[in-house]
């Protein structure tokens, strides 16, 4: 007979109770630690990924920029290299130096002779590739040969068409009764010639993104706007180009960055000179910067220049932005 125990509970029987399984223990282990390497590997994979870019771009990009800026505070040559701080002189100098200017001046003359019609045109090409027409992946894969081709090569066949004595423009020209240009001697007609080149070569990228872009609108506007008795052009303008603000800003940011750092096209039409003409008639800022690190031996003002350059680009990039944020906010 069984004793009840104090409280009128029976005692328990624990021969007949199964022992705890250690396989559920080390079975609920690894599932904790799974969970953990799967939230630990969401969490660091995508610094992981993009890790080796910034690495690079903090040794070939950050530091080369921030040590430019050490170098312009001093009187820095190539051959004896610190020659003492000079503070904010470079700088005061650049302020006052006409070639500067007139660096800066063509380099602006060139942006707005070069990227605005480029722009311009792309999209209309762009438009062109995006109806139903014979052969158009043909014709989008040519958009790509001129930017394949190499920049020096351009611009020796440009400089050989653009000559003043045996250049097929000229001679082209002559059967108008048009006197042969001197392109190379004035400030328009050197701009136009090296805007000539920068167009070419990049009209047909700029255009395939442009197309990129035109695809991914729904052909249902286009559609109701048939309907409602529009015509192609009036698509164009009030579907297509408000469709594309976005992709004809970063355009505009990435052909500007690229048209202030302008330098092959107008030192090879220069013959390799980095004057930019007689009178640095079609002198850009990159040449003023060559000019006087290579040139002159003066590191530490082409630093101070370089700098300068290096801002007005980014204030151009947030100029940019802002225009973007405030077209975003009136749509």
């Amino acid at each position: 007979m069984t004793l009840l125990r104090r409280g009128g509970a029976p005692p328990r029987d624990t021969e007949g109770a199964t022992p705890p399984d250690p396989s559920n223990d080390d079975r609920k282990r690894r599932e904790q630690r799974q969970i953990l390497l799967t939230r630990l590997d969401l969490r660091t994979s995508p610094y992981l990924f993009i890790a080796p870019f910034f690495l690079l771009f903090a040794v070939f990009g950050l530091f080369p920029l921030l040590y430019t800026v050490w170098v312009s505070l001093h009187d820095w040559t190539l051959l004896g290299g610190n020659q003492g701080f000079v503070g904010i002189d470079n700088y005061v100098r650049l302020a006052q130096d006409a070639k500067f200017w007139n660096a800066l001046y063509n380099t602006f003359g060139m942006f707005v002779l070069g990227v605005v019609p480029q722009l311009l045109l792309a999209m209309f090409l762009a438009d062109t590739l995006s109806r139903r027409i014979r052969a158009v992946n043909f014709f989008r894969m040519g958009l790509l040969l001129p930017y394949l081709t190499s920049v020096a090569a351009v611009a020796i066949v440009f400089s050989q068409l653009f000559g003043t004595e045996f250049g097929l423009v000229n001679y082209a020209l002559g059967f108008f009764g048009i006197d042969p240009v001197n392109w190379k001697g004035g400030t328009f007609s050197s701009w136009a010639v090296i805007a000539v080149m920068v167009d070419w070569r990049w009209t047909g990228y700029n255009a395939l993104i442009y197309l990129a872009a035109m695809t991914a609108i729904s052909k249902d506007l286009y559609e109701a706007a048939s309907i409602d008795g529009a015509s192609r052009m009036r698509q164009f303008w009030q579907i297509t180009v408000p469709m594309l603000r976005p992709t004809i800003i970063f355009t505009v940011i990435v052909s500007t960055i690229g048209q202030m750092q302008l330098f092959t096209e107008p030192v090879i039409f220069d013959g390799g000179s980095v004057a930019g003409g007689t009178q640095g008639q079609f002198q850009t800022v990159m040449m003023l910067i060559f000019e006087e690190g290579f040139r002159f031996n003066n590191y530490g003002y082409g630093s101070a220049i370089a700098w300068t350059l290096f801002v007005l680009i980014v204030l151009i990039g947030a100029l940019n932005a802002l225009l973007s944020s405030r077209i975003k906010g009136a749509q």
